[in-house]
């Protein structure tokens, strides 16, 4: 276990600061561009939450496992877990969680998390590896959910957009009360892969796009610098903000909310990875600044 309760990552006049609570990425710095939402709990107390064992809210806010009901938050625990610190060197840094007496109030399955990071120059990865250390199966979902500060690259946030490197549908689910899907859709502006950044956007709740097309998402200005978020394993993507808040979270998911009516067990919630036991399932991201 490493001492501090912030791993400081560096690479040229890159740095990155990982907190060992919930491996959260907390500052993502290149030169003098903070990249990075920083915490303001007036607004989003979060900078960059993982997301697991589930993504998004559940129904009644619990989870049935064997016909037993346990309590799981919006996202799941992992954000509020203390990591062991597995590897640790100036550039990189692999976090562990395995199941303990706290998880299993949540989640009865035996398992370990483990999460790395790599900083480059221009660019920061992190990888999700997850181990069923149980008997029977488990099934679990995991998600990034960074929020990138605006303007990063000069102007005002309204000089930004959202860019897919693919066409994807121009609506997306509604989010019902309780942040469950609905049935019914909503349009988006989607004007060909690109959205633009403006107060509207998220006055009804994140976009959500499932089963996306894209691989990759990015958001900047025209010529002056954008971030790319490069996914693997990562089927859903989603834009979230605070209305009127400086900054809008890229989000890469391997699961999603329950939708509307939904009360079947885990193993039957939409979107939910399943593992044997002894396997293990891998997802990725890699974020890229372009800029001055």
């Amino acid at each position: 276990m490493h001492p501090e309760e912030t791993i400081v990552l560096f690479n040229d006049d890159a740095a990155a600061h990982v907190s060992v609570t919930g491996t959260e990425l907390t500052r993502w710095r290149i030169g003098e561009t903070d990249l990075l939402w920083r915490s303001d709990p007036a607004i989003w107390e979060r900078t960059s939450p993982l997301l697991f064992p589930v993504v998004g809210w559940c129904a009644g806010q619990s989870i049935k496992v064997a016909g037993m009901d346990y309590p799981m938050p919006v996202h799941g625990f992992a954000a509020s877990q203390l990591f062991d610190v597995e590897q640790y060197d100036a550039q990189s840094v692999t976090l562990l969680l395995r199941d303990n007496e706290a998880t299993r109030l949540y989640y009865p399955f035996a398992f370990s998390l483990r999460v790395q990071y790599t900083l480059s120059a221009r660019q920061i990865a992190v990888a999700l590896v997850v181990v069923n250390e149980d008997r029977g199966k488990i099934y679990y979902a995991c998600g990034l959910h960074p929020g990138f500060a605006l303007p990063f690259a000069g102007g005002v946030p309204e000089d930004y957009a959202i860019t897919f490197d693919h066409h994807e549908q121009p609506h997306v689910p509604v989010i019902a009360p309780g942040g469950l899907f609905a049935r019914k859709r909503r349009p988006v502006p989607l004007f060909g892969t690109s959205l633009a950044v403006n107060h509207d956007l998220f006055t009804q709740e994140a976009l959500c796009f499932l089963h996306a097309k894209s691989k990759w998402i990015s958001v900047g200005r025209v010529d002056h610098g954008h971030i790319r978020m490069d996914v693997e394993n990562f089927p859903h993507l989603a834009i979230w903000s605070v209305p009127g808040a400086p900054f809008v979270s890229l989000e890469a998911w391997t699961g999603f909310g329950d939708p509307e009516g939904f009360s079947g067990e885990l193993s039957q919630k939409p979107g939910m990875i399943a593992l044997r036991p002894g396997s293990e399932g891998r997802a990725s991201a890699v974020f890229t600044y372009s800029g001055g």
